[in-house]
């Protein structure tokens, strides 16, 4: 095999995560492409958690379909994830004896696995060491054994987490892992699977995920405060600044809540530091009042909403695209901002030091949209070569602009010199109230459209950034797909097999959602005739937001699902194949009505 999926479920507390996060490890260390997501009830305490990991030999763009192996250490449990650990005719089942399910009344509604095994593992993990805190040691083992992966580096890891435990607790787990093993010699598969090694190794890797991407990148890029609040799924990226920034002379402000982390983050920048807060839904609809006055103040800020299921509390533990119209829209009065969104762990890197340069170089909030997936799931990536980025810093005045400083002088590009406090002649008063080019309040309808129009003017130029858009295929396809977000993987890997059914697709995988750059989507649509907008939302949010900015053909058409329902590579195959046919054999009017 050149690509294994693996997906484990169990109670909290099993370290069924841990399990996971172990064998992406020894696998990233053997050179393997791979990927982790995880997945866990809402409760506070307790609760089901779970995980799945792919392994390649080739890069990995997405999670992936059906499971290749399915670990359920407890039926309920498992079930609870649904079309997140899908079982499929092809894939091995390994679960806890102790669950009193026989091999052939598994709670798996129409489908009957390739194989299945019923191990007494909880009893196995006793034997070992004593007690059932080592089952997924070995499950590691019967994994290694069966499929041939990483045995020496998973051991390594093994004695590297426990080792500050005791050399006792160190043999305990290789003893589990070696009944795993063992287990999995005397039982072996009826068609045997070993995984291919991976040919040479080009170069280190690193093994990180979305928010801790994202927030290293918000430091390069010269990041000097962040004020937040804990939310899941965003909290990492407060933790990790809590952890670094300081190094770096930044500070950090866990605030009281949401509006106080945004407001104290709108004050750093007020003040002439590069800032960011970062939340998830909830949180964003309570930091959108701050959102308007960063916009009218023209100050940069980055706000980062790691999406999950909404709406209200909604679904906290998993990916959704849903926030895309809260980004776009969720202020009173005419607003314009940018909206950005990465598409994988790596590109995280990217975005976020996009984010800051145009929030400095625009003068106004950039929110950035990641999701649950990319923000918490582990993926290796190529080290980051800093010195392909320029990072940007806002326009400052000059001393002859500060003889007689106007904040919000009217420009040609609509962007004026900001100053901060304690720059020699540079005070200015930045309110909520509109105000004239000096800053002073008015209401006057004159002033209020013109700085409306200074506003909007200043972004023009960021419409026509096509850097910010990636289009991927034969670019003169009839065949299309635009896809953002986790979703891009998805479509990236699809679009890989369309080749190989020699169907002739293209795909459009934006950064920049908004605003809608509409050129771009113009030159993409042309000789398109049939397409997809793939979204993982219950509306379809980005198209039906093209739009309203774009004649759309009436070929092209949403693919859309709300959170927790993933999107399988090969349903997008199955519905662009379906348009292919439609193409070639169209259906006659009159043949129909005779």
């Amino acid at each position: 095999m050149n690509d294994l999926i693996i997906g484990m479920a169990g109670s909290g507390g099993d370290g069924v995560v841990s399990a996971g996060e172990s064998l992406i490890a020894a696998a990233a260390y053997e050179g393997y492409h791979a990927m982790m997501t995880k997945s866990f009830g809402s409760q506070v305490r307790g609760g089901e958690s779970s995980c799945r990991v792919r392994l390649s030999t080739s890069r990995v763009h997405n999670p992936g379909g059906a499971l290749d192996v399915a670990v359920a250490l407890n039926w309920d449990d498992f079930l609870r994830f649904g079309a997140e650990l899908p079982v499929s005719g092809d894939t091995v089942v390994i679960y806890e004896s102790k669950t009193g399910v026989a091999p052939d009344a598994l709670p798996l509604i129409g489908v009957t696995p390739h194989e299945v095994f019923a191990i007494p593992i909880a009893d196995m993990a006793k034997q070992a060491t004593g007690s059932d805190k080592a089952k997924t040691t070995i499950v590691l083992g019967l994994i290694a054994g069966w499929f041939d992966i990483a045995r020496e580096s998973i051991l390594r890891g093994l004695k590297k987490k426990f080792a500050r435990k005791g050399e006792k607790l160190v043999e305990a787990n290789e003893k589990a892992f070696a009944l795993g093993e063992a287990y999995a010699k005397e039982h072996p598969l009826k068609k045997p699977r070993a995984m291919e090694r991976p040919v040479g190794r080009d170069g280190a890797k690193m093994l990180t995920d979305g928010n801790d991407m994202c927030a290293a990148a918000s430091i390069f890029a010269g990041c000097e405060f962040f004020g937040g609040y804990p939310i899941t799924p965003s909290t990492e990226i407060m933790q990790f600044h809590t952890r670094e920034l300081w190094k770096y002379g930044g500070a950090v402000l866990q605030a009281e809540d949401e509006i106080a982390g945004i407001g104290a983050a709108l004050g750093a920048s007020f003040a002439g530091r590069k800032a960011m807060t970062a939340t998830s839904g909830p949180g964003m609809a309570l930091k959108t009042e701050i959102m308007g006055l960063a916009t009218i103040a023209e100050l940069p800020l980055v706000i980062v909403d790691v999406q999950r299921g909404g709406p209200s509390t909604g679904l906290p533990t998993k990916a959704e695209q849903s926030d895309l119209y809260m980004a776009a829209f969720s202020a009173h009065g005419d607003v314009l901002r940018p909206v950005l969104a990465p598409t994988s762990v790596a590109d995280t890197f990217d975005v976020t030091v996009q984010a800051f340069n145009l929030a400095e170089q625009f003068q106004t909030p950039v929110i950035m949209l990641s999701d649950q997936e990319i923000a918490q799931r582990k993926e290796t990536v190529d080290p980051i070569d800093t010195s392909a980025f320029t990072v940007e810093t806002r326009k400052l005045p000059s001393a002859a602009e500060l003889e007689q400083y106007s904040r919000f002088r009217m420009t040609a590009d609509g962007v004026s010199p900001v100053s901060h406090p304690g720059m020699p002649g540079g005070n200015y008063q930045g309110a909520g109230i509109e105000h004239n080019e000096a800053g002073n309040p008015t209401a006057s309808g004159r002033v209020h459209h013109a700085m409306n129009e200074k506003r909007f003017r200043k972004l023009a130029p960021l419409q026509a950034r096509r850097d910010l858009f990636h289009i991927e295929g034969d670019p003169n396809a009839p065949l299309a797909m635009i896809a953002w977000g986790s979703i891009a993987g998805v479509c990236r890997e699809a679009l890989d097999l369309a080749k190989a059914k020699a169907l002739n697709v293209k795909l459009l995988v934006p950064w920049l959602l908004y605003p809608i750059a509409e050129d771009v989507y113009r030159d993409f649509f042309a000789g398109v005739k049939a397409g997809l907008v793939v979204e993982l939302s219950f509306q379809g949010q980005l198209y039906h937001l093209l739009r309203m900015y774009v004649d759309v053909p009436s070929c092209v058409t949403s693919f859309c699902r709300s959170g927790a329902n993933p999107i399988q590579p090969r349903e997008v195959v199955a519905k662009l194949l379906q348009a292919s046919l439609a193409l070639q054999h169209p259906i006659n009017p009159i043949a129909t009505e005779a």
